[in-house]
C-alpha cells in the first residue's frame, strides 16, 4: 500500500487529536468524512482537507477513493459499523472500546484475516514507545507482589448527570460508562505486561439508569493482584505502579500515555523516556502508518490478541456486577 486515504465516522475530540497527526504523517491523508450532520461533516472537512462529505453510510463505504476507515462513535456502534466496513473491503482503524462483546470482536478478526485486511485496535498503549521500555525494564523489580494504579479524569458530563440527565457516555444504552473508557487504559496495561487474568472483579459506583461513573477492577494473577481505580466523577493524582521483591515501577501520569517510567531497586533510581513528544495520539499514528505501508500484518494482529484478552476481561467482570448493555440479553438467559 502506498498511501492511507483515511475516511472518518464520528467527530468528536478524539478524531480531531487523530487528524491534527495525520496532518503531519507522511503517507496517510483524509479523503473523505461521514456524518449524520451535513453541518457537523462539513465543518471538520474543511478543517482538515477532506474534499467529500457523506451523510449516508452506504455511500461513504462505497467510496473507491476510501480505503482505511477510522471509527470513533458511541461503544454500542462499533461493532456494526466495523463489520458493515469490512464486508465493504475497507480496513478498518477502530476506536476503544474495540466492542462490547468478545464474540463481537472475535468476528471482526475473522472477517478481516479472512478478506486480507488491517484489521486495528486504536489504543494508543499498544503503540508507546515506552511500552516497550517498561516491558524491557520489568525483570529488574523481581517477582511481582502488587499492582496498583488511579486514572481519574473528571468528566463534564457528569455535571450532566447531576443535573438528571443521562449523557451518552454514562448511558447502558450506548455502552458507556467508567469502565469502558477511563478503567480500560487500567486494563489494557495490565494485559499488556501480564497476559490474561485469572479472575477479575468490578466494584463499581451507580446511579440509577445509568452505567458506571467510577469503579475499581481487581486483577488477580497467579502470585500477585492488581487493583486498579479509575474514574470519571472525581479527580486525583494519575498512576501505575508495579511492586516486586527487588523493587518497584512507576509511571508517571498512569496507563494512558505512559508518560515516563521510573525503575527503583535497592542499588539505582532511573527514570526512562523515549517519548519526547508528550502527544500519545502522535505516536499511535506514525507507527500505524509505518506498519500498515510496510504491510506488516502480523504486527498488527499481535496487538488485536491484547485486545481480545482486554474485552474477554472486562465483559466478565462488568456483567459480573449488574451492568448490561443491549445485546447482553441473550447471554443473561443462558
Amino acid at each position: 500500500m502506498e498511501e492511507i486515504r483515511l475516511g472518518t465516522i464520528g467527530s468528536g475530540m478524539i478524531v480531531r487529536a487523530i487528524l491534527d497527526n495525520v496532518r503531519m504523517t507522511d503517507g496517510i491523508r483524509l479523503a473523505a468524512v461521514y456524518s449524520r450532520s451535513r453541518e457537523t461533516g462539513n465543518a471538520l472537512a474543511a478543517a482538515y482537507g477532506a474534499d467529500r462529505v457523506y451523510t449516508n453510510l452506504d455511500a461513504f463505504l462505497a467510496d473507491r477513493e476510501v480505503n482505511f476507515v477510522y471509527i470513533a462513535t458511541p461503544n454500542l456502534l462499533h461493532y456494526p459499523q466495523a463489520k458493515q466496513a469490512l464486508l465493504a473491503g475497507k480496513h478498518v482503524i477502530l476506536e476503544k472500546t474495540f466492542t462490547t462483546k468478545a464474540e463481537q470482536a472475535r468476528e471482526l478478526v475473522r472477517i478481516a484475516r479472512e478478506k486480507g485486511l488491517f484489521l486495528i485496535d486504536a489504543v494508543p498503549t499498544a503503540f508507546l514507545p515506552n511500552l516497550a521500555i517498561l516491558k524491557e525494564q520489568l525483570p529488574r523489580i523481581g517477582r511481582i507482589k502488587l499492582v496498583m494504579s488511579n486514572y481519574s479524569q473528571y468528566s463534564s458530563r457528569y455535571d450532566q448527570v447531576l443535573a438528571g440527565q443521562v449523557p451518552n457516555i454514562f448511558n447502558p444504552a450506548y455502552a458507556g460508562g467508567c469502565l469502558m473508557d477511563i478503567n480500560f487504559y487500567n486494563v489494557y496495561l495490565n494485559v499488556a505486561l501480564f497476559g490474561k487474568p485469572e479472575r477479575a472483579v468490578y466494584y463499581p459506583n451507580l446511579y440509577p439508569g445509568l452505567a458506571d461513573t467510577s469503579g475499581t477492577i481487581t486483577l488477580c494473577y497467579d502470585g500477585f493482584v492488581s487493583q486498579n481505580a479509575g474514574a470519571k466523577d472525581t479527580w486525583g493524582v494519575n498512576f501505575f505502579q508495579i511492586e516486586g521483591e527487588r523493587g518497584y515501577i512507576y509511571i508517571k501520569g498512569g496507563a494512558n500515555g505512559i508518560g515516563e517510567v521510573r525503575v527503583v531497586t535497592r542499588t539505582s533510581d532511573e527514570i526512562f523516556n523515549a517519548q519526547p513528544n508528550p502527544d500519545r495520539w502522535f505516536y499511535e499514528v506514525q507507527n500505524v502508518t509505518r506498519l500498515v505501508l510496510a504491510g506488516d500484518y502480523d504486527a498488527i494482529y499481535q496487538r488485536l490478541d491484547t485486545m481480545l484478552a482486554v474485552i474477554e476481561t472486562i465483559e466478565t467482570a462488568r456483567k459480573a456486577a449488574g451492568i448490561f448493555f443491549p445485546g447482553d440479553e441473550e447471554a443473561c438467559a443462558e
